[in-house]
């Protein structure tokens, strides 16, 4: 029997499917539409932003770095193009194998592989790090032909940061080196974030460092459109970086130079400065080292020889070098006794060759019989001074030399810094954690008249006090960097310097202590150094303990280990009438001030006042501590005067 089937609802079910149907696909369609809609009109900015920035690159232009310069113009830093070879190790998998693979193409050393891998342990896997640096152009071909066997490898053309006199200077100087992951997260949270994408590197210490913001320069940006597989195809805007000011130093690197070959193989500093403008004029710290080491990275066994070295080359002794003064103090002290109204001028003092005090004998050398103020300082008798300290006391002392800068930061344009120890009874106290160590005993202050006990300046804190007394008691900030470079107008700009400050001396006590230290070079200790000099000068010389010797024991160099023989001192101004220049050194562990130091400042003088460059007799001598006058036919500065190549090899 044949089932009739009921048309009319098959119709009906029929048109409720295709209605369903249709309501599904109106839906879809909604929500393309909708969706559509959302991505071209709500969300079309972003969109259009994000498909801009497929297709395009925003790449920074690293700003080439301003250069260093002498006051004469003498450059000390300045930069270079060269090609590197780089790897980006979250692309070059495995490492080592690639560049194992490299070195078949081009020469990777040990100590390349070395740095490389120092350089990973300060940066993040997907920053590019030089493995090859100055690459020849062979070795540039030869890679390019080979270029596609190293995902994450490639070649470079970078400037290259050079100091083309090498150690000289290198304290003064400083250096750079490729940021490291702290100083990147301190730029990182700082106003210069945007101007420090691209570069690598950054000043580390001296001029590099402290004027860092104006030798870096602002970084410009290109906007490159790229093809799809992230290669440049063209420029679409450009805005070019601004490259960063030179800076002339006030530094006479010629002058710099002879002083640091003058004191050879020895250890020590000296601080030339300008005592009426605060300008530097050489700042020696011996041994030195070579900046260039550290541009790329300075390998481990370098490092290790650097840092290792009993003398210390890597110390700004200048800056950071911390002496007890010796008898270089007792200028300062005689002024400090007619100021404060402990002595008068003609006050006399019996030195008979030692002093005692609490049943302890202080020794002084050669008695020196009936001194006033004047003798004390030309003769340097130290029973005058032990008295005149007993007498101010600690406090009065520490009172009048800290506006002196002796224990002070004295402010000069360069970081690091040392502030040394001007003892007064608040320094012991905060200096020592037993009761019985902070309290100051009486007898502890006679030996501060002498520039020993306690007392432990810089080269610079005794230049700047030589200075400031040299120039009638006018402060005037020390500073290396005279003027600034506009890198494009190229116009020189004198760099601001705080106003100089009087200290209020009474102009008589001061001539009266200058006269004093003019007796020192025409009859007293340095004598037979300035013999013959062109100019007047006046100084002081001095001999400071490196360990204490006890009352009863004798000072014996000879049975002495080097370390702990007595460092030689001066300090030294001229011309008299007009000091044009002011001079502190020490040489560390060398003895006598007359034997070792006030050689170094009498040829510092004769080649700032009167143009003479010693002989190579007279270095020599000068070199070896045996010197005095000035021996064999002295050179002309101007013929001497440093003339490096502008650019690098």
């Amino acid at each position: 029997m044949t089932e009739l089937r009921n048309v009319e609802a098959d119709i009906k079910r029929f048109r409720l499917r295709l209605l369903v149907v249709g309501l599904v696909m109106l839906f879809g369609f909604g929500l393309v539409v909708a969706r559509l809609y959302v991505l071209q009109v709500v969300r079309h900015d972003a969109y259009a932003e994000r498909a801009e920035t497929n297709r395009t690159a925003v790449v920074p232009i690293v700003p080439n770095r301003g250069q260093i310069l002498d006051r004469n113009g003498v450059v000390l830093a300045t930069n270079y193009k060269a090609y590197t070879l780089e790897i980006t190790p979250s692309r070059a998998r495995p490492l080592e194998e690639t560049i194992d693979a490299i070195s078949e193409v081009v020469e990777i050393t040990p100590r390349d592989r070395r740095r490389f891998k120092r350089l990973m342990e300060d940066s993040r896997s997907f920053e590019s790090l030089p493995i090859r640096m100055r690459l020849s152009d062979e070795e540039v071909a030869r890679f390019a032909a080979q270029r596609y066997r190293f995902p994450g490898v490639e070649i470079k053309a970078r400037l290259f940061r050079t100091y083309p006199l090498g150690e000289a200077g290198a304290h003064v100087v400083g250096y750079i080196g490729r940021i490291n992951q702290a100083e990147k997260e301190r730029i990182d949270d700082s106003e210069d974030e945007a101007n420090y994408r691209g570069t690598d590197y950054i000043g580390k210490l001296g001029i590099e460092s402290s004027f860092e913001k104006l030798l870096h320069g602002t970084t410009g940006v290109e906007q490159m459109e790229t093809s799809a597989g992230g290669q440049a195809v063209r420029r679409l805007a450009s805005h070019p970086a601004t490259p960063g000011d030179s800076v002339r130093l006030s530094i006479d690197i010629t002058l710099q130079k002879l002083v640091e070959d003058l004191y050879g193989e020895r250890r020590g500093a000296l601080v030339a400065l300008d005592p009426r403008n605060g300008e530097v004029l050489a700042f020696v710290s011996k041994p030195t080292y070579n900046p260039n080491l550290f541009v790329e990275g300075i390998d481990h066994e370098t490092w290790a020889e650097l840092n290792g070295s009993l003398d210390k080359p890597l110390l700004n002794r200048a800056l950071r070098g911390t002496y007890p003064p010796g008898s270089t103090y007792k200028p300062f002290m005689g002024l400090a006794a007619l100021e404060t109204g402990k002595r008068a001028a003609g006050t006399v003092v019996m030195d008979g060759g030692s002093w005692t005090f609490g049943g302890h004998t202080f020794r002084s050398g050669h008695a020196l019989g009936a001194v006033d103020l004047r003798r004390a300082i030309t003769l340097s008798s130290n029973v005058y001074f032990y008295q005149l300290a007993n007498d101010m006391g600690v406090n009065a002392i520490h009172d009048f030399m800290k506006p002196l800068g002796f224990g002070q930061v004295t402010g000069i344009d360069i970081p690091g810094e040392t502030r040394g120890i001007l003892p007064s009874t608040e320094w012991k106290r905060n200096a020592y954690k037993r009761p019985e160590q902070q309290k100051w005993f009486a007898g502890e202050t006679i030996s501060l008249g002498i520039g020993q006990g306690y007392n432990n300046f810089t080269m610079l804190q005794v230049a700047q006090a030589t200075a400031t007394l040299a120039n009638g008691g006018v402060w005037h900030t020390p500073h290396l960097v005279k003027a600034r470079q506009n890198s494009i107008t190229q116009e020189f700009v004198e760099v601001p310097q705080p106003p100089p400050k009087s200290l209020g001396y009474k102009q008589e006590n001061v001539a009266l202590v200058l006269r004093s230290m003019v007796g020192v070079t025409q009859e007293g200790t340095s004598t037979r150094v300035f013999a013959g000099a062109q100019y007047v000068s006046g100084g002081k010389t001095g001999t400071a303990q490196a360990i204490t010797i006890g009352q009863k024991g004798r000072y014996n160099a000879s049975r002495l280990a080097e370390y702990q023989r007595d460092h030689s001192l001066y300090i030294g101004f001229a011309p008299a009438d007009n000091p044009r220049i002011a001079v502190a050194a020490i040489v560390e562990n060398a003895g006598f001030g007359a034997a070792h130091a006030a050689p170094l400042v009498r040829r510092t003088m004769d080649y700032w006042l009167s143009g003479i460059f010693p002989s190579e007799q007279d270095m020599a001598a000068v070199q070896r501590g045996q010197a005095g006058a000035p021996i064999g036919t002295p050179r002309r500065a101007s013929d001497m005067a440093i003339s490096p190549p502008q650019t690098a090899p």
